[in-house]
C-alpha cells in the first residue's frame, strides 16, 4: 500500500492491524483452550478461558473508539475508509468468538464432577479442529489480503453446518438410549452450537475480507446446510 503524505496517518493504520492481529491471536488460543479443557475436563484453564476474554473485550472497545478517531481526524477514502471499516467488523466478530469460547469453558465447568464415556466428545472435539482450521485460514488471509484464501473459507462453512447436524443427532440418540446422559449431552449440544456459530463468524470475516480488498459485498447465497431445527430422532428406530 503506497505510503500517505501525513505519516501518521500510516502509523494509525499500521497500529488498527496490529490490535486486529493480537484479538485474532487472543481468540484463537481461547478456542485451543476451550477445548482443550473440555476434552479433559480442565476446569482452571477453562477459568483461564473465561478470564481472557476481558482481554479481548478490551482490545475490541480500543480498536471501535480507535477506528472512529480515525475515521473523524483523516477522513479516509476508498481504500482506507474500507480498511478501517473492515477493523471494525472484523474486530466485531472476534469478539463474538470470544465470548463463545467463554461459553464453552463455563460449559466445562459445569459438567466438570460427570463422568461420562469420554467418546461422547470427540464429535465436538473434531468439529472445532476444523473451526479452528478456518480460523487460523480467515486470519492468514485478512493479514495477507487474500481473497481467493478467504473465499475457500467462506465455502467450507457448509461443511461444518453437515458435522453439527450428525453430531446434533447422535447426542440426541445418547440422551434417549440413557437418560442419565441427559444433562452432559445437553451441555454438550450447546458447546458444539457454539463452535458451530464461532464457524459463522469465521465467514463473516471471510465475506469482510472481499469487501476490503474489492469494495464490494458478497452477493452469492452464504452456503449454510444447519438443519438442526428441524431435526428429530425417532424412539426405537
Amino acid at each position: 500500500m503506497a505510503e500517505h503524505i501525513v505519516s501518521s496517518y500510516d502509523t494509525d493504520l499500521e497500529n488498527l492491524r496490529r490490535s486486529i492481529a493480537e484479538m485474532g491471536g487472543v481468540a484463537e488460543k481461547m478456542m485451543t483452550d476451550a477445548t482443550d479443557a473440555l476434552v479433559r475436563r480442565d476446569t482452571t484453564l477453562a477459568q483461564a478461558v473465561i478470564v481472557a476474554d476481558k482481554r479481548l473485550d478490551l482490545l475490541q472497545r480500543e480498536i471501535e473508539e480507535r477506528s472512529v478517531l480515525l475515521i473523524a481526524r483523516r477522513q479516509p477514502l476508498a481504500i482506507d475508509l474500507r480498511e478501517t471499516i473492515s477493523g471494525i467488523r472484523v474486530s466485531g466478530d472476534l469478539e463474538r468468538i470470544g465470548d463463545l469460547a467463554k461459553n464453552i469453558a463455563k460449559r466445562v465447568v459445569a459438567i466438570s464432577d460427570q463422568a461420562q464415556p469420554q467418546k461422547i466428545v470427540l464429535g465436538v472435539q473434531h468439529m472445532s479442529d476444523l473451526v479452528q482450521e478456518q480460523l487460523k485460514d480467515v486470519l492468514d488471509a485478512y493479514a495477507s489480503r487474500d481473497v481467493t484464501a478467504a473465499h475457500e473459507v467462506w465455502q467450507r462453512d457448509s461443511a461444518i453446518d453437515a458435522l453439527y447436524n450428525s453430531l446434533f443427532r447422535e447426542l440426541l440418540t445418547y440422551m434417549m438410549e440413557d437418560p442419565r446422559n441427559i444433562s452432559f449431552c445437553t451441555h454438550l449440544l450447546f458447546c458444539a452450537k457454539n463452535v458451530e456459530r464461532i464457524g459463522d463468524h469465521t465467514t463473516n470475516v471471510a465475506e469482510t475480507i472481499e469487501y476490503l480488498v474489492t469494495g464490494e459485498t458478497p452477493t452469492a447465497e452464504r452456503p449454510k446446510n444447519d438443519a438442526s431445527n428441524y431435526a428429530t430422532v425417532t424412539p426405537g428406530a
